[in-house]
């Protein structure tokens, strides 16, 4: 089972990206899924969880109105719109899943996962 995260790269302040987070080993229908990050000699953080329905969504306070999460069940795929970006959401972008019986759940934490996968280098210059 496997999380592949792509789409990162370099753009200016300003700027939008796409992030994709594909799963591939078995069905994340019954997953919350959700976006994390980690600057440069900072913590890993939450940016944004998606329910398994993709009805409910969590934005972490810094990326709300910016940033939309999205999900496709039949892809066994998660996205993240990043517009307006600004050289403080330059991380390493990681996406992860946990299973739960809950179809409205968005809360979750990066080491309580079931599966994390590999990061995606967002860098946004001034």
């Amino acid at each position: 089972v496997q999380l592949q995260a792509s789409g990162g790269g370099s753009v200016q302040a300003g700027g939008s990206m796409r992030l994709s987070c594909a799963g591939s080993g078995r069905s994340f229908g019954n997953y919350v899924m959700g976006w994390f990050r980690q600057a440069p000699g900072k913590e890993r953080t939450v940016v944004a969880t998606i329910s398994w329905s993709g009805d409910t969504t969590y934005y972490e306070e810094s990326v709300k109105d910016r940033f939309t999460i999205s999900r496709d069940n039949a892809k066994n795929t998660i996205y993240l719109q990043m517009n307006s970006l600004k050289p403080d959401d330059t991380a390493v972008y990681s996406c992860a899943a946990e299973w739960t019986y809950d179809l409205t759940r968005v809360t979750m934490a990066w080491d309580q996962s079931d599966y994390r996968g590999q990061g995606t280098q967002v860098t946004v210059s001034s």
